[in-house]
């Protein structure tokens, strides 16, 4: 690596050390990540103690999405923890707010998708929130299937396993609001999943079917799924 690789990180961590060792209010804080940069937006939000206003909220789910991953880890991480206390929950109760989720749990970074389902799941009890997210998450996971079962995984391709891990997270979050979801509109879904080479696709096939339901084919599905050759579909 050339010396201006070294001098930027320098620089980088000691921008960093300074935002760590000084004192900043909490509109500061908020202001650096409506327009700070990748060091101040990070470590705003994790430095950030606390959600004011739907405002506060609106621009710390912003950068949800189109950032530096360092900046959309860290702010899935305080919106795991923000979205967990029964106060600070309604500030995120906007539909500004609902894209981001969707696209946000299906980010290329595993510890995002999981931060993000848990923060989101604290909100599988309002109508309204699920009655705009959910058919959301249903056609996404609707197209991403399609895609999927289009694939033959003895390729490798990237291609492949990014859209096949988009589908893995859109499964585990179906999982989490089953509840929402109309049986037949699911039915079509889990019809084809249960058929794809992914493993993991049809291990999270096999856990929304753990749920109760009253439908003949997907309780066939159900068994089927008890019987297949994979340890970890099998165990449900």
């Amino acid at each position: 690596m050339n010396n201006t690789y070294y001098e930027t990180l320098d620089e980088n961590f000691e921008q960093a050390l300074k935002f760590y060792e000084t004192n900043y209010t909490h509109e500061q804080l908020i202001e650096m990540l409506n327009a700070g940069n990748i060091v101040q937006k990070q470590i705003a939000a994790l430095r950030l103690d606390t959600i004011t206003s739907k405002t506060d909220a609106r621009i710390l789910t912003e950068n949800l999405t189109g950032q530096d991953g360092k900046i959309r880890e860290a702010v899935s991480l305080r919106l795991k923890e923000f979205m967990a206390d029964s106060v600070l929950i309604n500030y995120f109760k906007n539909s500004d707010c609902y894209k981001k989720f969707l696209d946000a749990i299906i980010d290329i970074n595993g510890n995002i998708c999981r931060n993000i389902i848990s923060a989101v799941s604290n909100l599988k009890n309002d109508e309204n929130f699920c009655s705009i997210f959910c058919p959301k998450l249903l056609n996404l996971t609707s197209e991403l299937t399609d895609k999927v079962s289009q694939f033959d995984f003895s390729d490798g391709k990237y291609k492949v396993n990014k859209e096949a891990f988009k589908l893995y997270w859109c499964l585990e979050t179906i999982y989490v609001f089953f509840d929402s979801f109309n049986i037949e509109e699911l039915k079509p879904i889990l019809m084809k999943t249960k058929n794809i080479g992914e493993y993991t696709i049809r291990e999270k096939t096999a856990k929304i079917l753990t749920n109760y339901f009253e439908d003949k084919d997907l309780s066939q599905i159900k068994e089927e799924l008890k019987n297949d050759s994979n340890y970890y579909v099998r165990r449900f």
